[in-house]
């Protein structure tokens, strides 16, 4: 557990240290990250995608329901390395949605599942080793496991979305040769979090394993 909370807090940090640094580098194309955004879309037949502002400090988002890539106030006006990067990671997403990038529609079909999984599957196991009851366990534990699958199946989703983004404002020269190096720091950090996400939930799988292993040897 404690392991878990080291990598989480490490790839916070990384993250938000990566971003606030390139945030204060002004891009020199001059570009924000709506322009960003609008012209990749664009230039992608994706006119019907919306982009809009949104509160908060990485916010960034694309949602595939209602088509419309969402910005955060550091990223959505802002003429910066970061801003470019993030409004380009998520301009990704919405062309993989485009081409039914499959890692992508996985994910999107595991979401329901997780929605009641992911509740359920606490209870069950406290419960479960509340009670001794080791097939309530075995439940919960299988519960668990669609949050490990979704972790693990937003890896390739996210860096693919980088990648496109990349080559995108690399090939078309809106992020300066000298600025590359900029663009990979933040999305590399980017990535970590989700690297770092899966990890956690692939320890706390295996120690709710190793728990119900040991309850099993208790009761012999």
């Amino acid at each position: 557990m404690f392991v878990a909370v080291l990598i989480t807090i490490y790839a916070q940090i990384k993250v938000k240290s990566a971003f606030h640094h390139w945030s204060q580098i002004p891009a020199r194309s001059g570009y924000t990250g709506l322009e960003v955004a609008r012209h990749i879309l664009d230039r992608n037949g994706l006119q019907h995608v919306q982009v809009e502002p949104i509160r908060g400090s990485f916010s960034d988002h694309y949602d595939p329901t209602s088509k419309i890539i969402r910005l955060s106030e550091a990223v959505y006006d802002k003429s910066s390395v970061a801003a470019i990067s993030v409004a380009a990671h998520e301009c990704g997403h919405a062309l993989q949605h485009q081409e039914d990038y499959q890692a992508l529609v996985i994910r999107h079909r595991l979401v329901p599942l997780l929605n009641f999984t992911s509740g359920a599957a606490p209870i069950l196991l406290l419960i479960g080793f509340f009670l001794q009851l080791s097939n309530l366990i075995l439940v919960g534990i299988l519960f668990y496991l669609v949050t490990v699958l979704f972790h693990l199946v937003t890896l390739p989703v996210e860096f693919n979305a980088s990648s496109r983004a990349k080559h995108i404002i690399f090939s078309e020269g809106i992020i300066a040769r000298e600025e590359e190096v900029g663009v990979q720091k933040v999305l590399n950090a980017a990535a970590f979090t989700y690297v770092a996400s899966a990890l956690v939930a692939i320890i706390e799988l295996a120690r709710f394993i190793l728990l119900y292993v040991l309850s099993q040897n208790n009761e012999r």
